[in-house]
């Protein structure tokens, strides 16, 4: 199972920055992800490593831009790791392939996010890059709230029939090469679907040692985490 950090290491050091980036390496990650977001909600402005705009509006001042995240990532320290860069949003597609591209980093890089026109709009720009579908499509976690918890396990129940078929067929016709699944929708048979249909699952966002252990077991690709010294395999 490959070991991905979270933003870095989010639990270890703040993530989307130069410190959780390198915690991640001492952790003998495999892959970093980050996010990339734009200055404005339109997709212009300044690309920064940040994961909305609240995360944004606090690190400002110090915030890495997506050139200043990508100039480390070319050095030697991380050669071999891979990244997963996550899009926020629709619309600044174009910007982050051609720096990627101009960073010389397109061969090693996973392109994910929650948004299907960002998916189809990569994919026509650089149909080399691996694109991630990141599943299910939500903006916060609705089981943080005791009024939104029991509608959630509800839907919760109809995403996992649904979701092996759906997402086996986006691989199968090409559209993506990875599911990155939330954990609460990880079953048997989406692993199983995702894997059949010849892509890769990646499980975001876990911190247990024991779901960790689970998800290791079912055969996942690979398991995100804010602490990724927590995906060390067990001593044998």
């Amino acid at each position: 199972m490959r070991r991905v950090g979270h933003k870095g290491a989010d639990l270890i050091t703040p993530g989307n920055t130069a410190a959780s980036f390198e915690a991640a390496l001492a952790a003998e990650v495999d892959m970093i992800e980050f996010d990339v977001l734009p200055e404005r909600t339109d997709g212009t402005g300044e690309l920064y490593l940040a994961h909305d705009y609240s995360d944004l509006g606090r690190r400002r001042g110090d915030a890495l831009t997506l050139a200043d995240g990508l100039a480390l990532f070319r050095g030697e320290a991380y050669a071999g790791i891979e990244l997963d860069v996550d899009l926020k949003l629709p619309g600044y597609e174009d910007r982050v392939v051609d720096a990627l591209r101009d960073a010389a980093l397109l061969d090693r890089t996973l392109i994910s996010t929650m948004e299907e026109p960002s998916l189809r709009r990569v994919r026509e720009i650089a149909p080399q890059v691996k694109l991630g579908w990141s599943v299910p499509r939500v903006k916060r976690n609705p089981f943080r709230s005791p009024f939104t918890a029991v509608p959630a396990y509800g839907m919760l129940q109809i995403i996992r029939r649904r979701l092996p078929a759906q997402v086996a067929a986006a691989i199968r016709e090409g559209r993506v090469d990875a599911i990155m699944a939330n954990f609460h929708v990880v079953t048997p048979a989406l692993v199983r679907g995702v894997l059949d249909a010849g892509g890769e699952i990646y499980v975001w966002t876990v911190d247990d040692p024991r779901r960790i252990a689970e998800l290791r077991g079912l055969g996942v690709t690979g398991c995100i985490s804010n602490d990724p010294r927590l995906l060390a395999p067990a001593p044998a």
